[in-house]
């Protein structure tokens, strides 16, 4: 059996071992030589890295302090929708550039998309340029490793939006100082500068994100110019959705000119048409001046009020009807008989316990001021199904939501509650009569007669009321109109209420309506430019995909 000896033996201060099989010897000073060189090659390197990382660091470097910080925004599941960071800008300093071309055909590779014309025209100009600012780590790492002392960088306190557009007109923008100037950003400035704790907002990104999606939806479909939906909790004023149409990207920090793009939500101020009419209907009860039984007899099709002409929205309205009929099937001049009823000073004092009629109190300062009113016997007759008379969808969302809860007033918020109770807030409805409002809103929505069919979702129990209102430019009222419905859901024990209003929506004659009723019927074609026909379909869409979400989460 062959065996193999490790043989040892010092010969002129040489470390040598020997396998007898391969007669194998490594010198050590050898082994020793590699290794020095290779690390002291290593060091090299390593210092002039360094040295040129080092030496070049921004001229005018940026100090982070506290008048910087602004604390998180979250939703209300925690998740980040505004957050500090520190960013990293990149600059150029020509005078310090050794070889121009080689640091352009770089900058090519690390940023594809620029414009390099542009930077050979700032280089000859031979002042300092930004050509990145927020630069991402990967092309911050690839610059680096460059080792160009001409490439300056500045690091900065930045305010970012994970989400984009998608809280655009709630969140607002913060100028150049880190001052908020819009939206939350400007309402509660003192509270995100001064606490390292974040702000809960009320909001829930994945409802954000579906209702912005049947937004969207509206626009190809009804080519609308803009939009506006809320999502509001019936009991405590929390709103869990809230945007309007047209939004912007706030991580551009672009100025918006654009009037279009008002917060239709929350700003823009709308006579909203027909959905007034549930309003006069619910002062009549609680004044104990109709029940829903009451008939109201040989009802015109036309009435004058000075020298206007009140005229019913549809002609196959009967003469003969009851007050919850009126209501089911949008009558106009039967909401004008209830509202006469009541009276002028019965029905203002109404209107001005649900919020309508004044500015409200809200946590962004971009609201609107509904317009003054003078009294008289024509204006009460047009504000009883909604013309002539101005609010904002938050109001109108506020409204709805006291007239289904019981009664109780509620104040629209979008900040988290936490043990909300609304029993301790002021009630303004006598017992019972919330219950006669939301059995007759879901008729609306259930029974052949209703305005509001394409949102009787299975197993939601909606109910709601549409609104078709002509808009008015330039003082004159216009062809084009202004959609609203307002849902309320499950209406036999109210959560939600959820408004949806289409600015402008235009007729399509090829969409195609499912029915969502289980029989399978399909119709082609919105042949009336009404709510019915398209704030209806929308805020259907909506339900269909928030209300899994609404049931499993709230």
């Amino acid at each position: 059996m062959n065996s193999k000896k490790l043989v040892l033996e010092e010969y002129n201060s040489n470390f040598n071992y020997k396998i007898n099989q391969s007669n194998m010897s490594i010198s050590f000073n050898r082994v020793a030589f590699i290794f020095f060189v290779t690390v002291f090659i290593f060091l090299t390197f390593t210092l002039k890295i360094i040295f040129l990382t080092g030496k070049d660091l921004p001229k005018k470097k940026i100090f982070l302090n506290n008048s910087e910080f602004r604390s998180s925004i979250i939703d209300r599941n925690g998740n980040i929708i505004a957050k500090t960071v520190i960013t990293k800008n990149i600059g150029i300093d020509p005078k310090e550039v050794i070889d121009e071309d080689k640091l352009l055909i770089n900058l090519q590779l690390i940023f594809p998309n620029k414009n390099f014309d542009n930077f050979k025209k700032k280089l000859e100009r031979k002042k300092f340029f930004y050509i990145e600012k927020k630069i991402s780590q990967n092309q911050y790492r690839q610059l680096f490793l460059l080792g160009d002392k001409s490439i300056r960088e500045e690091s900065k306190i930045s305010r970012v939006y994970p989400q984009g557009s998608l809280f655009s007109h709630i969140l607002g923008q913060i100028d150049e100082d880190n001052k908020g100037i819009s939206g939350i950003e400007k309402f509660f400035d003192y509270e995100l500068k001064s606490s390292e704790d974040p702000i809960q907002l009320s909001l829930d990104t994945n409802i954000q994100y579906l209702i912005r999606d049947e937004l969207l939806f509206s626009e190809k479909i009804f080519n609308n110019v803009g939009s506006a939906a809320i999502l509001m909790d019936i009991n405590n004023g929390e709103i869990l959705s809230m945007l309007s149409m047209p939004d912007f990207d706030l991580n551009k920090r672009e100025k918006i000119t654009d009037k279009n793009y008002i917060n239709r939500a929350t700003k823009a101020i709308y006579e909203l048409g027909s959905v007034f009419k549930t309003f006069t209907f619910t002062a009549g009860l609680n004044e104990n001046l109709i029940n829903v039984d009451s008939e109201f007899k040989n009802l015109e099709k036309r009435i004058r009020c000075g020298k206007n002409i009140i005229s019913e929205y549809d002609e196959e309205i009967p003469e003969n009807i009851t007050a919850e009929e009126i209501l089911v099937r949008s009558g106009n001049i039967g909401s004008v008989r209830i509202a006469q009823k009541i009276g002028i000073e019965k029905f203002k004092s109404f209107l001005d316990k649900l919020g309508i009629t004044e500015k409200i109190d809200f946590d962004i300062e971009e609201v609107g001021s509904p317009l003054p009113l003078n009294w008289g016997k024509c204006k009460l007759a047009t504000s009883s199904f909604g013309h002539g008379i101005t609010t904002t969808a938050l109001q109108l969302t506020k409204a709805y939501a006291i007239i289904s809860n019981g009664g109780y007033l509620v104040k629209p918020t979008l900040i988290k509650q936490e043990n909300f109770d609304k029993s301790k807030n002021n009630k303004i409805l006598n017992e019972g009569i919330s219950s006669q409002v939301n059995s007759t809103l879901r008729k609306i929505v259930s029974s052949k007669e209703g305005t509001a069919g394409f949102a009787n979702i299975p197993g939601y129990d909606v109910g709601g009321k549409t609104g078709t209102a002509q808009k008015t430019l330039m003082g004159k009222y216009s062809k084009e109109k202004v959609n609203t419905f307002v849902a309320v859901f499950p209406s036999k024990n109210p959560q939600y209420v959820l408004l949806v209003l289409l600015d402008e929506p235009k007729v399509n004659k090829d969409y195609v309506y499912n029915y969502r009723d289980g029989t399978g019927f399909k119709y082609k074609g919105n042949w009336r430019n009404t709510a019915g026909w398209t704030s209806v379909e929308i805020a259907g869409r909506m339900i269909e995909k928030i209300g899994p979400i609404l049931a499993t989460k709230y």
